[in-house]
């Protein structure tokens, strides 16, 4: 549906410059969620402006659903613009304008007529559930309500592809929950491809199905995103999953005296996690379940103790995923055993430490 090919863009000026984009390949499936992440300056707006030439590239070439837009004349992109809608961070709303009215905007400028452009208005205002909000102006809306007409208008043109430029960074975690819901709905109802900007790993855990990661101008990472979450292989991607699966260990444990080899009377500090054994295909491997009684196993077979710190349930897009901090206490043979067994049975295990 969407695929950059080498794609650069360079912004010229007297102070010097600036590479924003550097050979930039990236192919975006019919019908997916697509999570491009990155922290501010990466180039990941400059890359979204980049399909649908609101940004021209410097080199390199952009298609979108079979068409090169990069070989288009102006009257051309307009026209192929109107299968690409786009949502902003800010909402981009008229003031002066009801809700209504808004949506109507960009059907107004392609020349539909009143009755159509009515009834198109009216079907996508059901569709984000503002139907009572129609004749409320902006300001008197909030801001999830803002978020959902600029869904509604970049949907107006019933788009095939939908670009998203950090569409709920201005919003608080519960109404940026129900716009995500919204735009899963959306994608599923509508077959409609989605690419998402975002500095937030939680958007990517929530609602992508393949992600990329990007840093200064460069795709330093990318595939599905239960493979990037649970197996970062950059730094920086690394970063961005602590940041919603960091372990914190707590006080009673005394990490000051931590060491990675084992002492008499030792602990050792590991963090356990279980993903759905019962989900498989692109990006997923065969893995040890929650269900799997992993930790009465390891005392049984090998005659250690196993205290639980702390664990929690989450889930990467639909798929359960659980974690546990434990200590394993034993002999030394003890606890090498217990995690290569838990290593073969499929469960990821991060060795922390021992402490004493």
């Amino acid at each position: 549906m969407i695929k950059l090919v080498d794609v650069e863009k360079t912004y010229f000026s007297k102070a010097g410059d600036i590479a924003a984009l550097k050979k930039t390949n990236i192919e975006v499936k019919e019908g997916e969620i697509f999570g491009i992440i990155g922290l501010s300056g990466a180039g990941k707006s400059t890359l979204i402006r980049c399909i649908n030439m609101l940004e021209v590239p410097t080199g390199g070439q952009v298609f979108v659903d079979g068409q090169e837009l990069t070989a288009m004349n102006e009257g051309q992109l307009r026209k192929a613009r109107q299968n690409i809608g786009m949502i902003f961070q800010h909402f981009n709303l008229l003031a002066s304008r009801t809700v209504f009215d808004n949506i109507a905007f960009p059907l107004e400028i392609q020349g539909m007529p009143k009755e159509k452009i009515a009834e198109r208005v009216r079907e996508l205002l059901d569709l984000v559930q503002l139907t009572d909000r129609a004749d409320y102006y902006p300001s008197q809306l909030s801001g999830g309500q803002k978020q959902r007409v600029g869904i509604a208008r970049a949907l107006a043109s019933n788009p095939k592809v939908l670009l998203s430029d950090e569409a709920t960074s201005a919003l608080d975690p519960q109404t940026t929950k129900s716009i995500l819901q919204l735009l899963r709905d959306i994608n599923k109802r509508l077959n409609l491809t989605i690419v998402m900007i975002t500095h937030q790993m939680e958007v990517v855990k929530e609602i992508c199905d393949r992600v990329a990661v990007i840093e200064n101008g460069v795709i330093i990472e990318e595939g599905s995103m239960y493979k990037v979450f649970t197996e970062p292989q950059e730094e920086t991607t690394k970063e961005f999953v602590k940041t919603v699966n960091d372990i914190k260990i707590p006080p009673m444990v005394d990490t000051e005296s931590m060491k990675q080899t084992y002492f008499p009377g030792a602990r050792l500090l590991v963090n356990l996690t279980f993903l759905d054994s019962g989900e498989s295909g692109e990006g997923k491997e065969k893995s040890a379940g929650a269900d799997q009684p992993m930790v009465s196993a390891l005392i049984k077979k090998f005659g250690v103790d196993v205290n639980i710190i702390s664990g929690k349930v989450d889930y990467l897009k639909d798929t359960p995923y659980g974690t546990l901090l434990v200590e394993i206490m034993g002999d030394e043979k003890g606890i090498a055993d217990s995690v290569q067994y838990a290593k073969e049975a499929g469960v990821k295990l991060e060795v922390i430490g021992y402490v004493g």
